[in-house]
């Protein structure tokens, strides 16, 4: 695995273990970008919209499927379930790195419905 794609699992987990503060400082760069669209801009506001979330949905579990990385460029996706499972999603984090720091990400999330149409599934 390469340092990057490392970095970006790493970060995930200790997000979802509420190791919010640390993993921002050891991962991030805090005058990068990000594209949530349900977050103001900037890595501030992604930072407190997580440890919003770890208020709300303590105790997550994140289980990494896949990650893909190209260059300086790593995408990661995962099962995310939240309030002991009653609620899962599937995620895929995309992240930007410059200088071992993310400078940039990208996350999207769908729910994983008890009825899928699809019988292929999400995972």
């Amino acid at each position: 695995m390469g340092w990057n794609r490392d970095a970006a699992v790493d970060f995930l987990k200790m997000v979802v273990a509420g190791q919010i503060d640390q993993a921002y400082a050891k991962y991030v760069d805090m005058k990068g970008k990000h594209h949530n669209v349900f977050t103001p801009a900037g890595m501030p506001a992604l930072k407190k919209g997580m440890m919003e979330n770890e208020t709300q949905f303590p105790g997550k579990k994140l289980e990494v499927l896949r990650v893909l990385e190209d260059g300086n460029l790593v995408s990661v996706y995962s099962r995310l379930s939240l309030k002991n499972g009653a609620m899962v999603l599937a995620v895929n984090h995309s992240m930007r790195f410059d200088g071992g720091k993310i400078v940039e990400l990208w996350d999207y999330a769908q729910p994983v419905t008890k009825e899928l149409v699809n019988q292929d599934g999400l995972f």
